[in-house]
């Protein structure tokens, strides 16, 4: 769950800043007045490559721009930190990609001199980052004393939570994707979702913006737990026209289709789990019996099948139980597979 979870954020945060367009006017709105005139937004690319370790990317992504600073090129490493709480020690995460940077910087160009990089955190965690900004600030002893031999540098921090949802500035499609970031840990999330959702009805008459819609129904059916068919229903005509709203709502049942499946097969591979300590037929029985729930709900034709599922002895028939709970479109159907 905790994958699933990391890999949606990820992926809304791409899509959204992989758009020239939301990028630049992130950086217009968000960057200190100083540095915003020494960079010449017109001039950013988007650079290819990513510097998080495979073992991190659960809790980071980032995005490299190049941009012209002043008369020389440089660079806005955009790191996304993902993780519920704040990282302390994020500064030795910044400096390692930074060196990363420089290094493919030196091994594709001849120029022995390196370019400036400006690290960015945007951070969307429960918790207020409390963290200083300053590398030297994880230094002990007189730190400012021997600044002369002490690295440092200072990143620019986007606390979502510190900015009031009127506050939050740029495209529609970049606006969107820091509220949904901002509220997704919120018990409440589900209410807020039509006032964020509303926003989109711009963006709807756009060539990208059905595709854009997709990704974030993607992204709030992983992450919402509460998100009814009715409120998802409101959202989309809220939000598109009549057409659009159809393929969307279509998708929405797709999903909704695909993540109960996914809990029947976690229902019965969580009895498997309870078997190993309990017994692995009565692990297996209460496994199915959650999965039959699941699927079928707890009517006193479920309860009669469960009662029948109950009097198999046989470990191989229970196992067998898995695939014919997944492929069955009724309860007789189920009790008729069952029986043969």
């Amino acid at each position: 769950m905790a994958n699933k979870l990391h890999h949606s954020h990820d992926k809304l945060f791409r899509e959204t800043w992989s758009d020239l367009s939301n990028a630049k006017s992130f950086l217009e709105n968000y960057l200190p007045a100083p540095l915003l005139k020494l960079v010449q937004l017109d001039t950013l690319e988007i650079c290819k490559d990513s510097f998080i370790e495979k073992d991190l990317k659960d809790f980071y992504s980032d995005l490299l721009y190049k941009i012209q600073i002043g008369e020389t090129q440089g660079f806005v490493y955009f790191l996304f930190e993902h993780k519920s709480y704040t990282d302390s020690l994020i500064h030795l995460q910044l400096i390692e990609y930074m060196v990363k940077i420089w290094r493919l910087e030196l091994k594709q160009s001849k120029s022995r001199n390196l370019s400036i990089v400006i690290p960015l955190v945007l951070y969307h965690g429960k918790d207020k980052w409390a963290v200083d900004k300053r590398f030297a600030s994880l230094f002990n002893g007189p730190a400012k004393e021997l600044s002369g031999y002490i690295p440092d540098f200072e990143f620019i921090l986007f606390d979502l939570s510190q900015y009031t949802d009127d506050q939050i500035r740029g495209t529609i499609m970049a606006r969107v994707t820091m509220l949904l970031l901002k509220h997704i840990f919120e018990s409440d999330m589900a209410d807020k979702l039509p006032g964020i959702f509303i926003l989109l009805k711009e963006l709807s008459e756009q060539e990208t913006g059905l595709q854009y819609f997709e990704s974030l129904i993607k992204y709030v059916f992983s992450n919402v737990e509460d998100i009814t068919t009715e409120k998802f229903h409101t959202l989309v005509s809220n939000a598109l026209s009549e057409e659009q709203g159809g393929l969307i709502m279509t998708l929405a049942e797709q999903l909704r289709k695909e993540g109960h499946a996914k809990g029947l097969e976690q229902g019965i591979e969580q009895g498997l789990e309870q078997g190993l300590e309990q017994g692995l037929e009565q692990g297996l029985l209460e496994g199915i019996e959650l999965a039959v729930s699941i699927k079928f709900g707890d009517g006193d034709d479920c309860k009669t099948i469960i009662a029948k599922i109950k009097t198999i002895q046989d470990i191989n028939r229970l196992k067998a139980l898995k695939g014919k709970i997944l492929s069955a479109k009724s309860v007789p159907e189920l009790m008729k597979s069952i029986e043969n």
